[in-house]
């Protein structure tokens, strides 16, 4: 093992504890990322780095499209949007028992369409669907667990922000993304739902009897998700046509968020503030990640390891799925301690051409590795989806959420296992519409 490798390792392993303590993570990666290349190459071209990657990454042109499609979830968001979703699942599932917690991860997968934030999919249903769940007679950890994994799907299913992250840092089309996303999010969704089913046929008393509605009223429901379609057919439909790229896409689909926000009468001044302020916030907690990622990435470079570790990897003697297992075992563990962008940005550098050495294609580890990364998003000790929700159901004990989100987890792990099992899931949409793959 070479000088260059060990002070790489060394770099990682303070860079984790550093993440655990709870450091800011675009700042974390920026201050181990320096040292190192002072450590390597010495204090000018450490220094050099921030005479020149701080203002390269912000201004690059690519990277507007992450505030744009944050601005247009917001705005989506104050529409109320996602309580017409939840209304229309709730006539279409109502009459199965569990059929609001259904409803619930149903409209949490149409929300994710034109939200992309996990932290904003799983505020909002807390909101409109935690009070119907007590209303009924729901169970709170079944009703919590249910928000708290159907916010999961905001990462999935596109525009998803970790696509654009994993976009940007591995060089893959955003757009085969995409198309990629969609499937595997809606048998993510189903095997949810199959989740609920099983949890209120073991313990019936978790869930109500069931709703009664017509067929008339169903169908009435049903435009509750016009927008939505209308909204995402524009935007991805843009995208995968070629009709306009990406980052044209996200300002059309926030003027259309816009347009929408006045025609539901919803539209204030102090509302569209609001949405401003808030992707401002969320824009720029991404861009320092990314700029603190690219200082980092610059050190791993140097050092040599994301190749050193590829080539000693490919020369193993092992089935390359023992090494993917690993390697999502990895992400698991990562998942539980650290954010997912941050775990996007660091990761990929390094598992990326792990990946391509050993024959895996780069979308369909793209789609793989976002999907296990969500399982972070609801086991402890961080969970964030179950802090979200734990914000919103302030008298119900952490630990009586976990252990409802615990089934959906089960879930979770049966549709990887399809995704791993079945990679055209994943490359069927992006090879039909004309993406190479």
């Amino acid at each position: 093992m070479s000088n260059f490798t060990t002070i790489a390792i060394i770099a990682i392993i303070v860079l984790l504890v550093l993440l655990v303590l709870g450091m800011n993570i675009g700042i974390c990666m920026m201050a181990v990322g320096f040292f190192g290349v002072w450590i390597v190459r010495g204090l000018n071209p450490a220094l050099g780095l921030f005479q020149t990657i701080p203002f390269t990454q912000a201004t690059t042109y690519s990277f507007t499209v992450i505030p744009l499609f944050v601005l247009m979830g917001q705005l989506c968001y104050y529409s109320g949007m996602s309580a017409d979703l939840f209304n229309m699942f709730n006539k279409l599932l109502g009459n199965l028992r569990g059929g609001l917690a259904m409803a619930t991860v149903g409209a949490c997968a149409c929300f994710s369409a034109i939200c992309g934030s996990t932290a904003a999919t799983a505020a909002t249903m807390g909101v409109v669907a935690l009070p119907e769940m007590r209303k009924h007679g729901y169970e709170d950890g079944l009703s919590c667990g249910s928000i708290a994994a159907g916010g999961t799907l905001g990462i999935l299913i596109p525009p998803s922000t970790g696509f654009i992250i994993f976009s940007i840092v591995s060089g893959a089309s955003v757009g085969a993304l995409f198309a990629a996303g969609i499937i595997p999010g809606i048998i993510l969704a189903l095997c949810y739902i199959a989740s609920i089913a099983v949890v209120v046929k073991v313990k019936p008393d978790s869930a109500p009897g069931k709703q009664k509605y017509s067929w008339k009223e169903k169908l009435i429901s049903l435009k509750g998700g016009i927008v939505m379609v209308i909204l995402f057919g524009v935007v991805i439909g843009g995208i995968f046509s070629g009709i306009f790229s990406a980052n044209q896409a996200a300002a059309i689909g926030a003027f259309l968020g816009l347009v929408y926000l006045i025609i539901r009468g919803n539209f204030t001044w102090k509302v569209l503030c609001s949405c401003l302020r808030e992707t401002i916030k969320t824009s720029g907690m991404i861009f320092l990640i990314l700029i603190g990622a690219y200082v980092f990435g610059n050190f791993l470079t140097l050092t040599q390891l994301p190749s050193t570790l590829a080539n000693f990897i490919t020369s193993l003697n092992v089935n390359r799925y023992v090494v993917l297992a690993v390697i999502l075992v990895m992400y698991v563990v990562m998942g539980c301690l650290m954010d997912s962008l941050a775990m996007v940005m660091l990761t990929v550098p390094i598992f990326q051409p792990i990946m391509e050495a050993l024959g895996f294609n780069l979308i369909w580890y793209g789609v793989l590795m976002i999907m296990v990364m969500e399982m972070g998003l609801i086991t402890p000790p961080v969970g964030m989806n179950v802090y979200i929700v734990a914000g919103v159901a302030k008298d119900v004990p952490l630990q009586k959420i976990f252990a409802g989100v615990a089934p959906m987890v089960v879930g979770m792990c049966v549709a990887v296992l399809i995704l791993i099992i079945f990679p055209q899931v994943a490359l069927f949409l992006p090879t039909l519409l004309g993406y190479v793959v």
